[in-house]
């Protein structure tokens, strides 16, 4: 679990590999995540906008920039949550990925709540140690 909190807007990640969407014959991979957005201020923030940055293991990165996430625009009032799944293809065994959350509070202040940096593992990946 990776966890990281920005203005009382704490974000985890929870990530698993996806045996039965990759072959590694044909170098796809594929991994699930849910994220859980939980709201620990005083406001009640709406999420407006997400960037992503995808990492795979030879160094190439993707940029993914939109608004919301998995159609919707999520509205959190102080105390709650919203969790959703998802999934990310790479051509590689491994990769990493990170990014932010544009939220606007009910005060209109907007802000990037960062995503914490997380690894996309699979069984396939070379171990390195020191």
């Amino acid at each position: 679990m990776y966890s990281t909190i920005t203005r009382d807007i704490q974000i985890t990640v929870l990530t698993e590999f996806v045996p039965e969407r990759s072959d590694a014959d044909e170098s796809s991979f594929f991994w699930a995540y849910t994220v859980e957005i939980a709201n620990q201020s005083d406001l009640t923030v709406q999420l407006t906008g997400r960037h992503w940055k995808i990492t795979d293991a030879n160094g190439k990165l993707e940029e993914v920039q939109g608004p919301g996430i998995v159609g919707e625009q999520p509205v959190l009032k102080p105390g709650e949550t919203f969790r959703y799944t998802s999934g990310c293809p790479l051509t590689t065994p491994s990769g990493i990925m990170t990014g932010s959350y544009r939220m606007v509070t009910e005060k209109g202040d907007v802000f990037e709540a960062a995503i914490p940096v997380f690894s996309l593992d699979s069984p396939f990946s070379r171990q390195v140690l020191n």
